[in-house]
This record gives C-alpha cells, sequence and structure tokens, in this order.
C-alpha cells in the first residue's frame, strides 16, 4: 500500500516513534498522521516538550531503556522510527558509560522488542558523527567511519547492531544519517544545534559565541526536509543508509553573516576554543537518498532559515 494511501484506508498502520515529542521527531510525527498514519509516541521529555506532541497520537512517558514489551503488547506497531538519543558529543565525552546506555543499550532493549514483536521495519536517525574528521568531501555513505567521540562510536555501533538483526532475524531497517538539522522547536544548548544557540542569544540580546575561528563548515539541512526521509525510508531504501543533507557546505562565519543579513542587523560575536570531539568540516552528498528513497531536500539554509526567525519571533 502506498503513502498516499493511508488516509484513505480504514485499517491504518502504526508508527511508533521514540523522540517523537523533540525537535525533529514532533515533525515525523505531524507528518505521518497528515499522511493518514497512526502514531504512537515514546519519549521521557528529557529534552521533549509535551506541546510538540499532536493531539491524537498516543503518549507514553517512559525511557528507551526501561521496559517497553507492554507498549509493543497494547500498540501492535508496524513501523518503528527511533529518534530518542543523549545528542551531545561533550556529554559523551564527560560520561561515555551514560552515552553507551542510553544509545546503544537503550536502542538495543527498543530493536530487540521490535523484532521480537514482528515490526516490519526498523528507521534509525544516525548522524554524520561517524565519519569523524573526513578525508574528503562531500561525504558519501561508504567514505570511511572514524569517529572522534563516544557519541559517534555508539551511534555507528548501533547502525551495525540493525545489520546483524537484519542478517540473523530478518529485521528489516533504513538508517539515515542526519547532516546539520535546524529548524523551529529546536532546544538552544543541544550539541550540534548552532542555530538553535545562535538565536536564543539573539532573542536575549547576548554576542554570539563562536567555537574555533568560524572557519568550520556544516552541512545544514531544514527539519520539514529531514522529516520527509523518516516518510520515504517507510517503504524503501530495505537495509540501507542514507546521508540526509542540503549538500551545500556553509561556514559558522557564513552563517552569522545570514542571519544578520536576514534581520537587518549587525550582530556581536565572540571567539572561544573550539570543543573537543567536533568536526571540522562536514558536507554531504545525498545522491544515494535521492536515487533510492526519492529524497531531495527543498529548503536552502536562506529559506529555512527566514521560516525559522519567523516562527521563533526572533
Amino acid at each position: 500500500m502506498s503513502r498516499e494511501n493511508k488516509k484513505n484506508n480504514n485499517s491504518q498502520e502504526t508508527v511508533l516513534i521514540t523522540g517523537g515529542a523533540g525537535f525533529i521527531g514532533s515533525y515525523v510525527a505531524g507528518l505521518l498522521i497528515d499522511q493518514g498514519y497512526r502514531v504512537v509516541i515514546v519519549d521521557d521529555l528529557s529534552t521533549g516538550q509535551t506541546g510538540n506532541i499532536p493531539e491524537s497520537a498516543a503518549f507514553y512517558s517512559l525511557c528507551i531503556t526501561e521496559d517497553l514489551s507492554s507498549i509493543f503488547l497494547k500498540e501492535k506497531p508496524h513501523y518503528v522510527i527511533h529518534m530518542a538519543a543523549q545528542v551531545s558529543v561533550s556529554k559523551s565525552l564527560e560520561d561515555p558509560e551514560e552515552d553507551a546506555k542510553i544509545n546503544l543499550m537503550g536502542g538495543l532493549n527498543l530493536l530487540q522488542e521490535a523484532s521480537n514483536n514482528g515490526v516490519e521495519k526498523f528507521v534509525y536517525a544516525s548522524t554524520a558523527a561517524v565519519y569523524g574528521d573526513p578525508s574528503e568531501l562531500p561525504l558519501k555513505e561508504e567514505h570511511e567511519k572514524k569517529p572522534l567521540s563516544p557519541y559517534g562510536i555508539n551511534k555507528l555501533a548501533f547502525e551495525q547492531y540493525l545489520e546483524s538483526y537484519r542478517v540473523n532475524l530478518g529485521m528489516d531497517y533504513t538508517v539515515l544519517r542526519y547532516a546539520n538539522v535546524y529548524g523551529p522547536r529546536q532546544v538552544p544548548g543541544a550539541d550540534g544545534g548552532v542555530v538553535a544557540v545562535f538565536m536564543d542569544r539573539i532573542k536575549k540580546g547576548l554576542p554570539l559565541i563562536i567555537h574555533g575561528d568560524g572557519s568550520q563548515t556544516r552541512d545544514f539541512v531544514y527539519v520539514e526536509d529531514a522529516a520527509r526521509a523518516n516518510l520515504l525510508a517507510l517503504e524503501r531504501g530495505s537495509g540501507q543508509v542514507f546521508n540526509v543533507g542540503y549538500g551545500e557546505e556553509t561556514s559558522i562565519s557564513e552563517l552569522v553573516d545570514s542571519l544578520a543579513r536576514i534581520l537587518g542587523r549587525e550582530l556581536p560575536y565572540e571567539y572561544t576554543n573550539r570543543r573537543p570531539g567536533d568536526i571540522y568540516r562536514s558536507v554531504f552528498n545525498s545522491e544515494k537518498a535521492r536515487t533510492n528513497l526519492g529524497f531531495q531536500a527543498q529548503h536552502s539554509l536562506e529559506s529555512g532559515l527566514i521560516k525559522t526567525v519567523k516562527e521563533e519571533d526572533v
């Protein structure tokens, strides 16, 4: 059954989304509901917000490290989209055991329940951090993996567990490695959320803090585009890994200039030390996602920032 037909079908398919009250997850939840799927959200609200949860979604306030068996027995999901994570690179360096507990063991807890309960497909939110500092750009999926932080190590390890479950237990999966996702609802302070951090400081009248000299680069992809990749992955990309980005390399200094131009005023900024574990340059080649998923990011950085500034009332 194609995704376009869900709304008109009486037997809705159920998607369980971990982290569905969070930034990307809440957009995924809303999009799937609009497409006619039934959505179940599991989120411990450590960073997620109840206001992000769509009214029609079933909600369980629970951490992925806890017993999830009763939820699977009751809700009987056809698909799992695993967005919940400890996302801070710096926290993973400070407490690698806690990072592994959530990002690896919590993920395995979820994956085992999915396998035990006949879930048709498992879609996993991974990260550019699995590559480490790349030797060539733009990054393709087959590039050597040399993660610099426990966060990247555990995300990559879970990708490998997914392949093991596919080979040994028949669990279908798709991995989506996100570039730097930005947009409304992003919590300032979360590692990697430089747009949200900058906008929060602008609203407070504080100077922007640039870690390093501003020449470090990222591939910024708007949250609505990232969410749409999940919809496509429910039916395509079996057993594959995909980069999800816009495909444009932007320095942090260029990001500051773009925000200043959109807001029509100079933005004060200060430099500080580069953070341990941070990647210096990153930009994705997402051709594989275009070919196999039909994914194409629709928002340029400029258009995405304009929408974010408006919705966040910066």
